[in-house]
């Protein structure tokens, strides 16, 4: 299949972003966007429609869902009974069943779903990635994350945890290629709004990695680090900038005593590394069109969105409950529920 046609549904921030990298990429057209409250914009040089069956019966092959969380479900089901592949916005849906019930959908059909966990795309990590596989760092860990910045008018109807820690959540596991077992959290709300707006927790991935995240929208600088230690040092990757160190554990011992008192491991070579530096979201389009194209590995899958979901699920419920949650537990109650 060549020349996909494409259509974005919601134009908000992340809507338009998506609309950019599709009309620039190899092999797409985007034929239409939908937003009932946006009116024509010559800078997209595309349809808007002001419902999503107006964008079916214009004829797509692949849609964008950039809608606010709460409605993910029903817009890709609806996309699915059309025939439609997707690439949904993280967090894939607001609960687990919803969750569920989408990735049920694309896959009795044979339809490409994907979930826009974009971090994976990005080339810090994805170096890092290559390096712990071949071993670069030797035994790994610890891996610790941090995401902050100030609050995202855009989002309104999901909290910190879901809409900005799944992103935390899925690196962890991807980089580690070892899910969670368990997570112990503590959450705050301080600016008045109904939902959580501060997270800090601490994870178990399955092969005895440890994590810790902090996360939050009350900080006036933005920062998206994540620090992975293993047994020959730490690498450092700086998604915003796109800039990945690695801090060696140094062989030279120190003679300053002054010194070794106080730096516990020796120093070694600090490398910043020159990589090609690609945009995160242009590369995840390129994955989710070769997948649709040729099956190509690569995307982030609607499972895989499901099981990060469930995380951020125990999460929550680790905060309200003041404990460590399982997350086979949480996964267990929903498959029981359903």
């Amino acid at each position: 299949m060549a020349g996909l046609r494409y259509g974005v549904v919601g134009l908000g921030v992340m809507g338009r972003n998506h609309a950019r990298v599709l009309r620039e990429l190899e092999d797409v057209e985007l034929v239409g966007v939908v937003d009932p409250f946006a009116a024509h914009d010559d800078r997209l040089a595309v349809p808007v429609h002001a419902e999503l069956d107006s964008l079916l019966e214009a004829g797509i092959d692949a849609a964008v869902v950039a809608v606010p969380t709460t409605m993910h479900v029903e817009v890709a089901l609806r996309l699915a009974e059309a025939g439609v592949h997707a690439l949904v916005e993280k967090p894939i849906a607001a609960d687990l069943d919803g969750a569920h019930r989408m990735t049920e959908a694309f896959a009795e059909r044979g339809l490409v779903g994907a979930v826009g966990h974009i971090e994976r795309f990005n080339p810090a990590l994805q170096n890092l990635r290559t390096r712990l596989e071949a071993g670069e760092l030797g035994t790994v860990y610890q891996i610790a994350t941090r995401r902050q910045g100030p609050f995202p008018v855009r989002i309104a109807d999901v909290g910190v945890i879901k809409d900005l820690a799944t992103h935390d959540i899925d690196l962890t596991a991807w980089l580690a290629q070892s899910p969670f077992q368990t997570v112990y959290a503590s959450t705050s709300r301080r600016s008045g709004r109904p939902h959580e707006d501060m997270v800090a927790f601490n994870g178990h991935l399955h092969d005895g990695i440890i994590t810790n995240h902090l996360v939050n929208w009350l900080s006036p600088m933005k920062e998206r680090v994540t620090v992975v230690t293993g047994e020959r040092g730490a690498f450092v990757a700086d998604t915003i900038s796109g800039d990945l160190t690695f801090y060696e554990n140094g062989t030279v011992e120190t003679e300053w005593d002054a010194v070794t008192a106080f730096r516990g491991v020796a120093e070694g070579s600090v490398i910043r590394y020159a990589l090609k530096k690609r945009e995160p979201l242009r590369i995840e389009h390129e994955a989710f069109r070769d997948a649709i194209v040729n099956g190509t590995p690569g995307i982030v899958t609607m499972a895989e969105g499901t099981t990060t979901l469930g995380v951020a699920e125990a999460v929550v419920r680790s905060a309200a409950e003041e404990r460590e949650i399982a997350i086979e537990s949480v996964l267990d109650e929903n498959r029981a529920g359903r």
